[in-house]
């Protein structure tokens, strides 16, 4: 027998000795005692913390898959039935990019690595020319701050430059530290702009990539990634002063004077470099050098309608974890083998098993599954994705948005789960609250259908957007698995209820889950993707961005 078939033949004998048997469906079928159940199997010793690539992993897909099996929710992994299989490439870069700057009639061409740098992947290759170059001051929207180069205005098909490396007086540069870090995806992401070019500095610069083959030892990666290598990507580029100066030559405000204020952190005006073009020849060469496999778990229960059940809600959670230490551990901070944090007085404690982080979302996953599949069904189509390797870096979520198994333009929303089993900080003022990310980025009326929802419920919860401002220090929205989907343009809402003590330490266990609250959060997801899947139309995709931040609250 195979060491797949061995791994969910143990998985389904532990489903039945479980005795799970689903009640009748919908949200009254959310019950906290077959949570605590399901959990306290996926977060054991047992399944050694659920590290990608693991036993342990592949136990939890297979008992995963046994309760789908037995609710009657139909596989959508493709050719693996329930599993959808997940490639992680293992990636060399050689690049022959350029960009060929004109101001006036007067043009250089700057190669990668010489007064312009790009990431390491850029995408599929290709050339082309803009000739709306726009300069931005620090190229920072943080309305939370009350701080904003880009309210409104419009960068769309612009390429747009931007300088600072600490950001403006009016935002803490340490608190700032992500905001500042992720400018250019922000400017090709969520504002459109067809290019982002910024400051280069020390800790963007990129070392000497040494010769592996001159000393002997296998070559490595310059990224891993699970995304396809011939996708168009949005360029975003670091300069140096070199390649700024002649940018701003024929400028209002030459460059000499811009970097200085930035350097003082006092206020930069935007404005358009005119007569001034910028070509970019994308040009890169990929060697994979390794390609490693895991696994999403899909599944489909089918909508009423006839007209609409080939459109989805899409509900998704991480099942993966960070695994355990591989040595022993001791009281100093020389732990190089353990995979998260270890809480003083713990030191004997070797498996990460990760209950709220997500095991906590898995299972309210798994009772959504049961809530509709043995439930009055709504008119459109429930798909559920229990995505792997969030921990390494979205692999699983990046990769089902590249290779879904169902059409993403059928995709009208997708809600992620991601621990809602805590309250933040062990707080218990914390106990009726829940945090939402990303509800009003790309559709204004997902937010209010949410905002429904919950005012559904025998007992609201309290809603509170703070990890919805862009300026947040914790840049959530980017972090779990819904923004794979976002990124595609398809409108979601990241359901949390925050951070502990024991986030990424070995004390995260189900013994500190409150199981009435995780019943709660699950309601409330249930409900919202009811309304979502029985909207005649699709939640409107108006794209307005972060209204709801700090200090909002429902």
């Amino acid at each position: 027998m195979s060491a797949r078939k061995t791994v969910l033949s143990i998985a389904c004998v532990v489903s039945v000795l479980a005795g799970t048997v689903g009640a009748a469906g919908g949200r009254s079928s959310i019950d906290a005692t077959d949570l605590r159940q399901w959990l306290t199997y996926l977060a054991s010793d047992e399944l050694e913390g659920r590290a990608v690539y693991t036993e342990g992993l592949g136990l939890a897909a297979g008992y995963i898959q046994s309760h789908l099996q037995e609710w009657g929710a139909a596989p959508r992994g493709g050719d693996l039935g329930y599993f959808q299989r997940v490639k992680v490439l293992s990636v060399r870069s050689t690049s022959h990019s350029t960009v060929t700057v004109k101001v006036g009639r007067e043009s250089r061409t700057f190669k990668d690595g010489e007064g312009i740098s790009f990431p390491k992947n850029i995408g599929a290759k290709r050339r082309f020319t803009v000739d709306r170059i726009e300069f931005a001051g620090y190229g920072l929207d943080a309305p939370g701050s009350k701080y904003s180069d880009l309210a409104g205005k419009d960068y769309r098909g612009a390429a747009v430059v931007y300088l600072g490396t600490a950001g403006p007086q009016a935002i803490d540069s340490e608190q700032g530290r992500r905001l500042l870090s992720g400018r250019g995806r922000w400017l090709t992401e969520q504002v459109k702009a067809v290019a982002a070019i910024g400051p280069s500095s020390p800790q963007n610069a990129q070392p000497p990539r040494p010769d592996d083959a001159q000393n002997g030892r296998p070559a490595r990666p310059d990224f891993v990634t699970t995304q396809r290598l011939d996708q168009p990507l949005p360029p975003t580029a670091t300069g140096d002063d070199a390649f700024f100066q002649f940018l701003f030559s024929n400028a209002p405000v030459k460059y000499e004077e811009l970097k200085r204020k930035a350097e003082a952190r006092e206020p930069l005006a935007g404005f358009r470099l005119d007569d001034v073009t910028i070509t970019f020849n994308l040009d890169t060469d990929y060697d994979v050098l390794r390609t490693q496999l895991t696994q999403n778990v899909v599944a489909v229960v089918e909508g009423s309608d006839p007209r609409l059940k080939d459109t989805y809600v899409a509900m998704g959670a991480h099942y993966d974890h960070v695994g355990y230490a591989e040595s022993e551990l001791d009281k100093d901070d020389k732990r190089p083998q353990a995979p998260g944090r270890v809480t003083a007085g713990e030191e004997k404690d070797r498996i990460w098993n990760g209950a709220d982080d997500d095991g906590s979302g898995t299972v309210a996953l798994m009772a959504l599954a049961r809530a509709f599949a043995q439930g009055q069904r709504p008119k459109r189509s429930l798909l559920f994705v229990w995505h792997a390797g969030e921990e390494r870096g979205l692999l699983g979520s990046r990769y089902f948005a590249d290779y879904p198994t169902v059409p993403m333009d059928r995709i009208v929303a997708q809600l992620n789960i991601d621990m809602i089993g805590r309250n933040r900080d062990n707080q218990t003022s914390e106990s009726n609250t829940v945090y939402l990310v990303g509800s009003d980025r790309i559709s204004s009326e997902l937010h209010q259908i949410n905002l429904e929802a919950n005012r559904a419920l025998d007992r609201p919860l309290t809603l509170d957007y703070e990890f919805n401002d862009p300026a947040d220090a914790e840049q959530l929205y980017f972090r779990s698995d819904h923004y794979s989907y976002a990124a595609k343009g398809i409108p979601v809402i990241f359901f949390t209820t925050g951070l502990h003590p024991d986030y990424h330490a070995n004390t995260d266990e189900v013994s500190r889950i409150e199981f009435p609250k995780l019943t709660r959060v699950t309601q409330l997801v249930y409900e919202t993707a009811w309304r979502l899947a029985n909207l005649d139309h699709p939640p409107v995709r108006d794209f307005k961005g972060p209204r709801a931040g700090r200090g909002t609250r429902e």
